[in-house]
């Protein structure tokens, strides 16, 4: 081995024997063959999972993925940094293959660049994900600073050495699971402001810039201060030759009023983190063009002055280059009448007087911190995106009522990422959602941006009124008291689902799509990590168990260990010799299999549900490459789980109380599938927030992070407490294929889902709480009634039977094969209207 520096290596004939990665790099390098599969299995961890734009003129037309991965892997002596093959991407969009975790590599192959002399790297195609926390890296000191392993002759390629992709024509990474924040090396957030003496004598205007247009006057210097901004824009697509495809809008000012400024591509890297609200710019070798109207805009009206809308200043890396000129807030100078950042702060009790899509300002405490989900983006999209984003309550003092919050990623990833309960929490630019016969909401904006305790101080609102009072309210308060109503993470969803369950034909976008059953079990088989999505369908409930949670974590942790030793084999076909149609079989993902075939309960989302010893085994079987039973053994597997009385495993210490229709036995004989993602998933409860395990709780309730932390391995979530849960299943109205879903009631005041929901008394039948969403009457503090017996619940049953109901579910994929389906709202036909 011949070191390069200190931290990589080239590979040659002197090879340690205890480094499977040299080991592996150097029979890489001298096979003959284009596949290397591997002779021993000794796992790796994944310590970096980065993505990036494919690059569909490398050879890749046959693979059509929107983005490629590079990871970085460790053994414990060395990194190598490799490329993963299109043909495993379903392992990260599934959070599956994701760092932290180990794996094995059996098959992989070293790809050199044919159009550049001295860069190649390796290719995995096929791998063995292990156990979900790696048992590899809490043994390591380190990881992050261990030789990178390079090939020799490789030792000069920039690709493999920094933090740029190893497909030589993309320049820069993207965030894993959006692309709106800023992620890498490239990002300057370091700011660096003037002090030398500016010119200001010959500078122009922003009211002479429209007039000034069309002419070829060449725009004198301009002197503005940023009154809002805009979160990045990413707009790359394939055959776009740009090396840096990124745009912001600023709002800037001076004295004669307001206009609109645009960061062009390189230029975002290096200035987008600089340049914040209260920033005052001197611009040069700037130019204009028509404003884009299709676009959304801050409101302004506050400012109260004129907002020159018809041209927008650009900002450009080339053609002109732009100089842009930071001005220390110290030079700044009354004179230059430069205008004060103004807000519009809205207190909680005056929310209710705002219309529909009004733009406002909010400073709270806050109490819940949801989840962070993803959406797809709707439109014709040149390449795949998403949306994330989390719900947030938060206090103001002034109601009884939270800010209910919609928060979209604003390209602030350490505040989004850091939102947990007790901070102060300031979002701007928040557009009104009112609800009908319930709380209003806020969403986000694209001109919205955040703060939280810690990036307050220099905030232009920090001298605001309404800032100052908040925080002398915050004073009244006792931690431990507020502490006792805060919670983070769980299945949350606003607004909740109307009275009536409206299908227009004149507006499809302002309702939840009413799909057939074999579209939901597309959705299901689709579904991405974190991704929530809210579908109905309709036909009938054929039967209802309610599960017990165990009175100790014991028997869970029992479970978990077993699931821990089960090895998920995904493989993908080989790429150089095509195998024939058995093969292919033989050798797709198993728990992609499973969904596909004969979809039954994941194993990792029945902590709380009674899984029988015979499913556990025939789950096992599955994972390691075995077919699942016949139809009718699981058949008769599904009649015993019904009607058992007790669990018939002895690590669960549930009971079961169920009720099925009186047809349903003949009914499941004859269905197509029964897709069974019902079960209750740990990450479906919200946990209680402490300060001792803020890091831990923000970890669970954030996405997987690309980059691995010594914190992942050594950090664990405390077991959540549930009080039970209904397993539901439901037949389409065709009754060919069945699915079953978890009803998760809200049963007390304090929780996250009963802000805002509706609470119109009801009978606690099981209809009446299928409908409603809750138990009658919810508990409080001041509240002595008992919680209704799920045996009363299931008593009233009956009422089921045959019913034609409509039912909204919510779906979101939680990681693996734990996809969460959730019974949102069930409509009797009787409250469904078509228009």
């Amino acid at each position: 081995m011949r070191s390069t520096d200190d931290n990589s290596s080239s590979c040659s004939s002197a090879v340690s024997p205890a480094s499977f990665l040299q080991r592996t790099l150097q029979r890489l390098s001298s096979t003959q063959s284009l596949t290397l599969k591997a002779d021993e299995e000794a796992p790796v961890a994944v310590i970096t999972l980065q993505r990036y734009l494919c690059d569909h003129s490398e050879g890749q037309q046959q693979h059509p993925h929107s983005y490629s991965y590079d990871m970085t892997v460790t053994d414990g002596l060395w990194r190598a940094k490799c490329y993963i093959h299109p043909c495993l991407n379903h392992l990260v969009h599934t959070n599956t293959l994701r760092t932290g975790a180990d794996i094995s590599i059996t098959q992989c192959s070293y790809v050199y660049n044919e159009k550049r002399l001295g860069h190649g790297f390796i290719c995995i195609e096929k791998v063995r994900c292990c156990a979900e926390n790696s048992a590899l890296l809490p043994r390591i000191k380190g990881a992050s600073s261990l030789p990178l392993l390079v090939k020799q002759g490789m030792e000069r390629s920039v690709e493999l050495q920094s933090d740029v992709p190893l497909q030589v024509s993309r320049k820069h990474y993207l965030p894993l699971w959006n692309n709106d924040d800023p992620e890498g090396d490239i990002w300057t957030s370091a700011s660096s402001s003037a002090d030398t003496v500016l010119d200001v004598s010959k500078i122009t205007l922003l009211s002479s810039l429209e007039s000034n247009f069309r002419s070829s006057w060449k725009p004198l210097p301009l002197l503005v201060k940023i009154i809002h901004k805009s979160r990045l824009r990413y707009y790359g697509k394939f055959g776009l030759k740009i090396d840096f495809p990124y745009q912001a809008y600023f709002e800037v000012a001076d004295q004669s009023g307001t206009m609109s400024l645009v960061l062009w591509n390189e230029l975002c890297p290096e200035f987008y983190q600089r340049l914040n609200v209260g920033t005052v710019l001197y611009l040069q070798n700037y130019t204009l063009k028509q404003s884009y109207l299709n676009r959304s805009r801050p409101q302004m009206d506050h400012h109260r002055i004129k907002a020159f809308t018809s041209v927008e200043i650009c900002l450009n890396p080339r053609n002109p280059a732009s100089i842009i000129t930071i001005v220390s807030q110290k030079r700044v100078l009354p004179q230059w009448g430069l205008p004060k950042v103004s807000y519009q702060f809205t207190t909680r009790s005056q929310l209710e007087e705002l219309s529909n899509n009004s733009a406002c300002d909010v400073i709270g405490l806050v109490t819940f911190v949801g989840r962070v989900e993803r959406v797809k983006s709707k439109g014709n999209m040149a390449v795949e995106k998403y949306w994330t984003y989390r719900w947030v309550h938060a206090v103001d003092g002034t109601s009884h009522h939270p800010f209910i919050l919609e928060i979209f990623s604003s390209s602030q990833p350490e505040i989004f990422n850091s939102i947990c309960p007790m901070t102060y929490l300031v979002c701007t630019q928040m557009r009104v959602c009112p609800v009908e016969g319930s709380l209003p909401y806020l969403t986000s904006s694209c001109e919205t941006e955040m703060f939280i305790s810690g990036y307050h101080r220099g905030q232009p609102y920090v001298n605001e009124p309404r800032v100052k009072s908040f925080i002398q309210w915050t004073k009244t308060l006792k931690d431990n008291v507020v502490l006792q109503k805060t919670a983070v993470g769980g299945h949350y969803c606003y607004p909740h689902p109307p009275r009536t369950f409206t299908q227009s034909t004149a507006d499809a976008s302002a309702q939840v799509p009413l799909v057939s059953a074999a579209d939901l079990k597309t959705e299901l088989e689709t579904l991405q990590y974190r991704e929530h999505k809210k579908l109905a369908i309709q036909g009938q409930i054929t039967s209802v168990s309610y599960m017990k949670t165990p009175k100790t974590t014991q028997s869970q942790e029992t479970q978990e260990r077993e699931l821990s030793d089960i090895s998920t084999v995904m493989c993908v076909a080989d790429t150089h010799n095509q195998p024939s149609a058995a093969e292919q079989t033989e050798k797709i993902s198993p728990s992609r299999r499973k969904r596909r075939i004969h979809t039954r309960k994941s194993t990792q989302s029945l902590e709380f549900s009674g899984t029988t010893s015979k499913r556990r085994a025939q789950q096992k079987n599955t994972e390691h490459g075995g077919e699942p039973e016949d139809k009718d053994s699981e058949s008769e597997e599904a009649q015993d789980v019904v009607h058992s009385p007790q669990s018939q495993n002895p690590n669960e210490g549930s009971d079961i109380l169920s009720w099925e229709s009186s047809s349903w036995p003949k009914q499941r004989e004859e269905v197509s599938e029964h897709l069974s993602q019902g079960g209750l998933c740990e990450d479906s409860v919200s946990q209680r927030f402490t300060t001792d395990e803020k890091n831990i709780l923000l970890r669970w309730s954030n996405l997987q992070s690309m980059w691995w932390t010594p914190e992942q391995t050594t950090d664990t979530i405390a077991p959540v407490f549930c009080p039970g849960f209904y397993q539901v299943t439901i037949l389409g109205i065709n009754k060919q294929i069945a699915v079953d879903a978890a009803y998760f009631p809200v049963v007390s005041a304090d929780e996250p889902r009963a802000i805002g929901l509706p609470q119109d008394p009801h009978g606690n039948t099981m209809l009446s709480c299928l409908s409603s969403g809750f138990l009658c009457p919810l508990r409080d503090d001041h509240s002595d009634s008992a919680a209704p017996e799920p045996e009363d619940i299931l008593a009233t049953a009956s009422e089921l039977e045959d019913t034609h109901i409509v039912c909204v579910l919510d779906l979101c994929h939680l990681g693996g094969d734990k996809v969460e389906a959730l019974i949102n709202k069930v409509y009797r036909v009787t409250d469904v209207s078509v228009s």
